[in-house]
């Protein structure tokens, strides 16, 4: 029998949750060829070990990868927290539009998501990425709109700094910040960690392994990555920055041989104790296709560094080379 890992509420009234969810974006594209089959049997194997938030976007696939969910949503409709997000825009044809946030928008974007989602009401609907040209308190008054209209449960943000954090909890409560947060991006410390903290707000961290760099799976990652992965245009994957990168995880390995741990389970393990010295409830939503590596991953839910083990990580992301995306510009961290 699977050992199911423990709950966390995401905010002061949001919903109860799995200590670890699953980013569900790679099962439909962004990482290399997909397998329908193998990403139907991990949403089965997620829900067994204890994850009940299942993190998706109408952007991933164009939409295709909320209509992949539906059917496990279906089947599993009163166990499971369904996250999704709008914001960013791409075409017909596959060509980024860019960031929207007016209020229009975002009444067309939720409806359509309820409808490839085959539900009433999304658990958890965020902001995926800010426009700055939009007043925060038009975007989160329309979404609060959602919420009266039965349409929405609770509202989220992502990639947001502490003070447009707060901004928007003014308008309506916020049940979750979604932002990057692993040993090698760590920006979201400079002040949305904080205002989450004060406000109670849960933080959702995405990429906790660093795109997978974290799990120690690549040698070269330019030549490791098959064709159709994303990561090939990220900076931290390329040419020498890669190759520094890769260095950087020798004190990982070293801790995970003392845990008889892999790489992958002490990233993870560092960002729940990182969140707890900021007395902050994260959930970490690591994404996987295999079963075989959300096992591993839930595992890390049970792992404890000790102080001397932090201590050695410490140092890590002040050392990353190349920044988290080739465009910087939607993320928080550019308005800092």
């Amino acid at each position: 029998m699977t050992t199911r890992i423990a709950e966390v509420r995401l905010g002061a009234e949001g919903p109860l949750v799995g200590a670890q969810g699953l980013g569900c974006m790679g099962m439909s594209e962004f990482y290399g060829e997909t397998d329908d089959p193998a990403a139907r049997e991990t949403l089965e194997a997620a829900l067994e070990a204890g994850v009940t938030l299942f993190d998706t976007a109408d952007v991933y696939g164009r939409g295709a990868n909320e209509r992949f969910l539906a059917p496990f949503i279906a089947r599993h409709r009163d166990e499971i927290t369904v996250a999704t997000k709008f914001g960013i825009e791409r075409t017909d044809d596959d060509h980024y539009r860019g960031v929207r946030n007016d209020p229009a928008y975002i009444r067309r974007s939720v409806d359509a998501s309820l409808g490839r989602l085959g539900i009433d009401t999304i658990d958890l609907y965020y902001m995926h990425r800010r426009d700055p040209d939009v007043p925060l308190a038009e975007s989160v008054g329309a979404m609060a709109e959602l919420v009266t209209a039965g349409k929405v449960r609770h509202l989220g943000l992502s990639e947001v700094t502490g003070p447009e954090l707060r901004e928007a909890y003014a308008v309506h409560p916020i049940a979750a910040l979604q932002s990057e947060w692993s040993l090698f991006s760590r920006d979201v410390e400079r002040s949305a960690v904080g205002a989450a903290a004060g406000l109670g707000v849960a933080l959702v961290a995405y990429s906790p392994l660093g795109r997978g760099f974290l799990t120690g799976a690549f040698a070269d990652a330019a030549k490791d990555l098959t064709r159709g992965d994303f990561r090939v245009y990220q900076p931290r994957f390329t040419g020498d920055n890669a190759r520094t990168n890769a260095a950087l995880l020798d004190p990982v390995r070293r801790v995970a041989e003392a845990h008889g741990a892999t790489v992958g389970q002490i990233a993870l393990a560092w960002v729940q104790q990182r969140a707890l010295v900021h007395s902050l409830t994260v959930v970490p939503i690591p994404g996987t296709r295999k079963v075989s590596r959300l096992r591993e991953n839930t595992a890390a839910t049970r792992l404890t560094l000790t102080d001397d083990e932090l201590a050695l990580l410490e140092p890590i992301a002040g050392q990353v080379a190349g920044d988290r995306y080739p465009d910087m510009s939607s993320t928080a961290t550019a308005r800092e």
